[in-house]
């Protein structure tokens, strides 16, 4: 029995010998792998990487999917209308020159004179380029026809009484747009018969000791339920040709010899002699009407436009005749009519007579023109 058990015993004990020593190495191995951070065998283990940066170039933007396209479509053609006849003042309004030589304030004062009573010029300027150009179109089209008659604005209708006649005296002071200033007078006078009417306005400057009378202008025409109802205006300018101003009344037509410009006449139109004293017209037919605009068609050398006053409320003057109550009226600047400004002030206790007029042009000159003095005329001299 013993004999036969010895190799079985021996090869237990080899393989338990075997057994012991794996468990040993499997212990051994585990006990090594206790307290090592995780993952390291397996750092250990990986490729080194190596990274490189390399610049991108940058991706453009989206382009937007191209839309249909689409004919093109013209324009209509504008009508054509025929060139209005473009006359230049060569004269211009000329220089300020300073006191003591007649031809400088020959220059100088037209435009102080424009302002007597009658705002000066009432229309818009013109440039050269716009001349030039109109004129060129009036080359280009053959045998145009005339332009029509601009058309008349709506008129607004007053019931007027007319200032009985008379004559004002006024001192004229001027402040240029350099500031400049001049000295002088101006008168304006008229008479007035049961059907007719005469207006006349002289202005001048001292020079030194000698006065130039600088501007002359001379208004006539009817009478009636209008008011003042001009005939014919002439405006006379030293150094320059006289001018009129015409209003056919048998034809309802406004012309002028300084221009083609032609407008029919609407009701209670005025010329720039007539249009103060109309104003008083319309204070002495009833007060009350001075509210809102009082709009007037006023005809001037060239041109004419309508004249729109408003009334800016009553104040208390000083003038030649002592301090006087008076309504003050003004005619803003209007663009694409005219750039100056009129203001009148016309004296209830006076007949409601303008006793102070000041124009301010574009330019920044000051033309003041204040009553020293007011004589009754009899009627129909």
């Amino acid at each position: 029995m013993s004999l036969a058990f010895a190799p079985n015993r021996r090869r237990k004990i080899v393989l338990g010998a075997v057994t012991v020593l794996l468990h040993l190495a499997v212990l051994d191995w585990f006990s090594a792998q206790v307290g090592r951070p995780r993952g390291e065998s397996v750092r250990r283990e990986a490729p080194l990487v190596v990274a490189e940066l390399v610049e991108t170039p940058a991706t453009p933007p989206p382009q937007p999917l191209p839309l249909p396209l689409r004919p093109a479509l013209e324009p209509p053609p504008l009508p054509r209308l025929p060139p209005e006849p473009v006359e230049v003042d060569e004269a211009g309004q000329g220089a300020a020159a300073g006191p003591g030589s007649g031809d400088g304030a020959q220059a100088a004062a037209p435009d102080a004179a424009a302002g007597v009573l009658a705002a000066g010029q009432g229309s818009a300027p013109t440039a050269a380029a716009d001349v030039q150009s109109s004129q060129a179109a009036a080359q280009a089209q053959p045998a145009a026809e005339p332009a029509p008659p601009k058309p008349a604005p709506e008129a607004r209708h007053y019931k007027v009484d007319l200032p009985p006649a008379a004559e004002i005296q006024l001192d004229v002071a001027r402040t240029d747009a350099n500031g400049t200033q001049w000295s002088g007078d101006s008168q304006l006078s008229w008479t007035i018969t049961p059907t007719s009417y005469k207006i006349r306005v002289e202005a001048g400057i001292t020079v030194v000791f000698a006065h130039v009378n600088l501007l002359t202008v001379t208004s006539e025409g009817t009478v009636g339920e209008e008011g003042f109802m001009p005939t014919l205006m002439t405006e006379k300018r030293r150094g320059r040709s006289m001018t009129a101003t015409h209003f056919n009344r048998k034809v309802g037509r406004l012309s002028f010899s300084a221009s083609e410009a032609t407008y029919p006449l609407v009701w209670g139109a005025q010329d720039k002699a007539s249009v103060p004293l109309q104003l008083a017209a319309i204070a002495r037919g009833d007060p009350q009407q001075l509210s809102g605009n009082i709009d007037i068609l006023v005809g001037e050398d060239r041109d004419a436009s309508v004249f729109s006053f408003v009334v800016l409320g009553q104040e208390q003057i000083d003038t030649g005749m002592g301090r006087i109550a008076t309504w003050h009226l003004t005619r803003p600047p209007k663009p694409g009519s005219y750039n100056s400004r009129l203001d009148l002030w016309l004296a209830p206790d006076y007949g409601w007579v303008p006793v102070q007029i000041r124009n301010l042009e574009a330019s920044g000159a000051v033309t003041t023109q204040t009553a020293n003095k007011i004589v009754m005329k009899n009627s129909g001299s």
